[in-house]
């Protein structure tokens, strides 16, 4: 048998000296994982057996040569849900959970909303508005072969099916969508796509992720563009439009919604850290 605190300090420190700004939480998660309990329970484990402290060293090893932690366990935690996630779909942020807070507010008093995720992937944002917002029907826009297999399985697996429908498109293609979703015809579009500038360098974690869920042109712009297009066709008069963004691309998504003449109320927004996160438009009635 050997302490719970020893090894979580040990893993710790492990962590850290690798480079994982998270190491300590890290390390807490893993074990967790290990004795499939919940975090906070960890402070009323005392020892771990032998078969446990191996299992548990073997996945710090893991994280420690960079493997994302929502990797190792199989999912990630997104405002009130946790997706399945693996190699083949980006892992779900904590930080777009700022856009699924103004998204449910968006829709407070709406009664039967129709939403679009675009560029959906594991489907994070997709399922959790629609947990969050019962009346909700919403439409996970996702064109990857490989992030829809966990699309589907999320959608599946967290009961959902019956109020999230998934599409396999591109959202640079209007043709493409528009049999499946009219014009004029949604009350609120979210989009977390790839938008980071491709000479941008990135972190083992986020270099892990699908290249195609990450880089978006020089400018970080090449899938924004079109896809803001796309939500002033979509959206009906007072809809409403969430865009998540690199850090560096704010004024970008702002002059190209102004630029397109059909967005009113358009607001760069901050995480907590006050970095650039996203920008929100309203569709001109």
């Amino acid at each position: 048998m050997t302490s719970v605190t020893s090894e979580v300090a040990a893993a710790s420190v492990l962590l850290a000296d690798a480079g994982i700004d998270s190491a300590r939480g890290d390390a807490e998660w893993l074990l967790a994982h290990v004795l499939d309990v919940d975090r906070g329970s960890l402070a009323f484990r005392d020892e771990l057996d032998d078969g446990a402290r191996q299992r548990y060293r073997e996945l710090v090893a893991q994280r420690a040569r960079r493997i994302p932690l929502q990797h190792i366990v199989g999912r990630a935690a997104f405002g009130p849900i946790e997706v399945a996630v693996g190699p083949g779909v980006f892992v779900p942020r904590p930080e777009t959970e700022l856009m699924l807070e103004w998204a449910v507010d968006s829709l407070t008093g709406a009664s039967h909303p129709l939403v679009a995720d675009l560029c959906s992937g594991s489907g994070a944002l997709a399922i959790a508005i629609a947990v969050s917002v019962p009346a909700a029907r919403v439409v996970a826009v996702e064109k990857s072969t490989s992030a829809l297999l966990w699309l589907r399985r999320n959608v599946a697996n967290l009961g959902v099916g019956d109020r999230v429908a998934v599409l396999g498109a591109d959202v640079a293609d209007h043709a493409q969508l528009r049999d499946h979703i009219p014009d004029g015809s949604l009350d609120l579009i979210v989009a977390n796509p790839p938008y980071v500038p491709s000479d941008t360098d990135v972190s083992p974690e986020v270099d892990a992720d699908p290249a195609e869920a990450v880089f978006a042109g020089e400018d970080g712009m090449s899938v924004i563009t079109p896809l803001s297009d796309l939500a002033a066709r979509l959206l009906a008069p007072g809809g409403r439009l969430g865009i998540e963004h690199d850090d560096s691309t704010s004024s970008l998504v702002v002059g190209t919604l102004g630029a397109a003449g059909a967005f009113d109320d358009i607001l760069a927004r901050r995480d907590l850290a006050g970095r650039p996160r996203f920008v929100t438009a309203r569709r001109r009635p």
